[in-house]
């Protein structure tokens, strides 16, 4: 985009971090290299405004302006658009926890680079599936002002099930109590889930006796 009116190199740098400002704001706080280079904007003058602390890399290719001041939730869908809340993460959502875990727990497939997750901030931890594995029981959510993929109830208890060591025993006492307890499972998706998780004898074992 061309400056309305002739500047001089100052005013058309502060002119150009305007532009990236706006862009951020019409984002939910976060942008790509891409968008800003669209705007016409030179990639060495993004790494000026880093260098001068003026833009904040989130991580490789990912820019904010004050993540103090951005919403986290939103930061997690706006950089992962293809991942899917899990664990403890998608239990706090659905209210069978209620602290929110320091950790995001996200799913996603096993082809995506690693070097996407290699950040301070949020603090995340991937869990690599298969296709088949992946798109299994996808629902959405909102996280702020943006839709997330989350996995359904039914097969979200599966996974808590089947990796049920990974977790602080307390939290999947809770989990379990939680799902049996709410009006708004479906069984009959719980089962499939569970064989397709291979998890059918624990649900028969530990929530079948339940339900």
């Amino acid at each position: 985009m061309e400056a309305p009116f002739p500047m001089n190199r100052s005013e058309k740098k502060e002119f150009e971090f305007e532009m990236i400002e706006k862009l951020i704001e019409e984002n939910n706080g976060i942008v790509r290299t891409k968008q800003i280079t669209e705007l016409g904007i030179d990639y060495r003058r993004i790494i000026s405004y880093v260098d001068e602390g003026r833009l904040l890399r989130v991580k490789s290719g990912y820019y904010a302006i004050n993540l103090q001041e951005q919403n986290e939730e939103e930061l997690i869908a706006g950089m992962f658009p293809d991942g899917i809340l899990t664990m403890e993460s998608a239990l706090f959502y659905y209210g069978y926890l209620t602290t929110r875990p320091f950790v995001w727990k996200i799913a996603v497939s096993k082809n995506t680079s690693k070097s996407r997750f290699k950040m301070d901030y949020p603090a995340l931890e991937p869990y690599y599936c298969e296709k088949e594995v992946l798109e299994l029981g996808v629902t959405e959510t909102k996280l702020g002002n943006l839709s997330m993929h989350i996995y359904t109830k039914d097969r979200l208890i599966c996974d808590v099930l089947k990796y049920e060591d990974k977790m602080k025993r307390p939290d999947f006492k809770k989990a379990a109590w939680a799902y049996i307890q709410d009006e708004d499972k479906d069984v009959s998706s719980l089962m499939e889930c569970a064989r397709k998780r291979k998890v059918l004898k624990k649900v028969q074992n530990m929530i079948g006796v339940w339900l």
